[in-house]
């Protein structure tokens, strides 16, 4: 029957998506899981999958319309239903049992009863023990099911892989959480549920042949040929049994594609149904295939990973995200390899490289990104907004040079990222913040309040290909400064690869631009509302300073020197207060007492 796709939640705070483009067409062949549509929002930009296989017959909100989450986006049907999403193919069925009512009148009177039961199949009764489904994430409130491990029937030990489950940021399986056979699958494979919804009932191991045997009941919808002369072949489709519930997966691997012909040839050709119905080809054909959830094949996109080389780990030889993240490892690995094996050529190519090409977009016009759209509707507000002031400060970090010299191989081996100078700024940013609240605070005007939030959350800008965005660390007060340096490295690497989640980039009450990633001296940042301050930090460089030295006096020294841009609302802050902010960043800065973060 016609499936509905749905505008999903990207986010606590993301009530509405745009669609930005349809990958699909009406009157088009989809699969499960297949890329259908371009969804933007204000934070995110992402691609919804298929949720089944069929024809795309409707598309009901056009490019550049805005839904809100939950309603309708397009309408998919079978292959074989009409392109208005009428009936199904089950129920054409019935029409050509009508047909040869007149040859057969006993097998029409037994066909209609069977079909009968088959939509209250999904439901036997029995005691047993709901699997229902995990919290996987705070942000997470639904799942899909990827793969049923387990069919109706068979037995399961405690926490064996039951089935597979997928979110937008994680795939995983649900284990059993008791031992015994698995009596009913309620949610299907590519069905979507929500949190705490029951996917299936696991029975005692006693009770389970009982339960097993009403279960092939709805099975006969495609096996009506023979009631009476194959008996002892019910008990066989029980390895398909499943197959009314995974009818979105299995169009894709052919498992059905002539229910009628089976009616037809039901007298004739009594061993045509065993090949139609039997599961483990299908399944055999998806893992030779690499099936993959969406997220593990955008993982390998954006990684350049070809999936047909990567042996999966995962049960029946899954593909998983980690057995990409190796081969990605591997592939990098490969390439550094050889390298210093081309010594002798790189004097023409170096040459060949000093004039960089020319853009492809060179004379071109492209539609304006929603995000690139919602970042200048923004900085051009918060313009408007507030009477925004720049104080620059210029600090010497020749002491933490020598630190991060010193310590930089025992810090990579104990927390697992490189220690730039970055950490440092952010530890002495909220360090100054905790003393100057008003830096941290937010004025409503119209209101007439100053509000001192209770944490420095602080957002750290990060440069991608789709724009500037500010993911957020979140209590980043109470961390020191190697769970910054991680913090950093982690929402750094997820904003670029697009797994942040929308959570993970509001609710900033300061921010850090570093400028000086690009070789910038320094620039002046503009506030992002509600915001009230904002801090640049410039390339760090080497320059001849004069300091005072204890026996020579004033002498010039080369220094590593670096500047601070203080972007802050002059409405609610002073410029006195923004330099005593900026004092206690130097002050902390010059005097390098990073030891003890750094176990030296």
């Amino acid at each position: 029957m016609p499936v509905s796709v749905t505008m999903p939640r990207l986010g606590e705070s993301v009530t509405e998506g745009t669609v930005t483009r349809w990958l699909k067409q009406e009157g088009e062949t989809v699969e499960v899981d297949e890329p259908l549509l371009e969804v933007s929002t204000d934070k995110v930009d992402t691609e919804i999958p298929s949720p089944a296989a069929g024809v795309l017959t409707r598309i009901v909100v056009g490019e550049d319309e805005t839904a809100e989450v939950g309603s309708e986006l397009a309408v998919i049907s079978g292959e074989g239903e009409p392109a208005g999403g009428g009936a199904a193919p089950e129920q054409a069925a019935p029409a050509e049992q009508a047909a040869e009512a007149a040859e057969e009148p006993q097998a029409e009177a037994e066909q209609p009863a069977v079909e009968e039961p088959a939509p209250a199949a999904p439901a036997p009764s029995g005691a047993g023990t709901p699997v229902q489904m995990p919290a996987l994430g705070e942000s997470v409130t639904e799942g899909t099911v990827t793969r049923w491990l387990k069919q109706v029937g068979e037995t399961v030990e405690v926490d064996e892989p039951l089935l597979e489950v997928s979110t937008d940021k994680v795939d995983t399986e649900i284990p059993s959480p008791v031992a015994g056979t698995l009596l009913e699958i309620k949610v299907a494979e590519d069905e979507t549920a929500e949190v705490g919804a029951t996917l299936a009932v696991v029975g005692a191991a006693g009770g389970a042949p009982a339960e097993a045997k009403p279960q092939p009941k709805p099975e006969p919808v495609a096996q009506p040929a023979a009631p009476a002369e194959q008996p002892p072949a019910r008990p066989e489709p029980q390895v398909s049994e499943p197959t009314p519930g995974t009818s979105y997966s299995q169009p894709a691997a052919e498992a059905e594609t002539a229910p009628e012909p089976v009616r037809a040839e039901q007298a004739a050709q009594p061993p045509a149904p065993a090949p139609q119905r039997v599961a483990a080809p299908a399944a055999g054909a998806e893992q030779a295939a690499g099936y993959v959830t969406p997220l593990v094949r955008k993982l390998a996109g954006e990684h350049g990973v070809d999936l047909a080389s990567v042996n999966g780990t995962g049960v029946g030889g899954r593909i998983r995200k980690q057995d990409v993240l190796d081969a990605a490892e591997k592939a990098r690995a490969a390439k550094a390899a050889p390298a210093p094996a081309q010594p002798a050529a790189p004097a023409a190519p170096a040459r060949a490289a000093e004039k960089p090409q020319p853009s492809a977009k060179r004379g071109t016009t492209e539609k304006l990104p929603r995000i690139r759209a919602a970042i200048a509707k923004r900085m051009q507000q918060s313009l408007h907004e507030m009477a925004q002031l720049t104080t620059v400060i210029e600090v010497d970090v020749t002491k933490i040079a020598k630190l991060r010299a010193q310590a930089k191989d025992s810090f990579v081996q104990r927390h697992g990222v490189k220690l730039s100078f970055l950490p440092f700024f952010a530890l002495a940013a909220i360090e100054a913040l905790q003393t100057y609240p008003i830096v941290n605070a937010r004025m409503d005007l119209d209101g007439g309040t100053i509000t001192y939030p209770e944490a420095e959350n602080l957002g750290i800008a990060v440069d991608t290909e789709r724009g500037l965005l500010v993911p957020v660390i979140h209590n980043a007060g109470d961390l020191n400064l190697g769970g910054i340096a991680k913090r950093v490295a982690d929402l750094a690497e997820r904003t670029r690869t697009n797994k942040i989640s929308p959570d993970e980039i509001a609710g900033a009450t300061f921010t850090l631009t570093n400028t000086g990633s690009r070789g910038a001296l320094f620039d002046t940042p503009i506030v992002p509302s509600p915001q009230s301050a904002m801090l640049g930090t410039g390339a760090v460089v080497k320059r001849p300073v004069v300091v005072n030295d204890p026996d020579l006096g004033e002498v010039i020294a080369v220094r590593q020197m670096v500047y601070l841009a203080l972007s802050y609302d002059h409405r609610l802050i002073d410029g006195a207060d923004a330099a005593r902010f900026l004092v206690a960043v130097k002050e902390r800065l010059e005097a390098g007492n990073f030891e003890a973060e750094l176990g030296l």
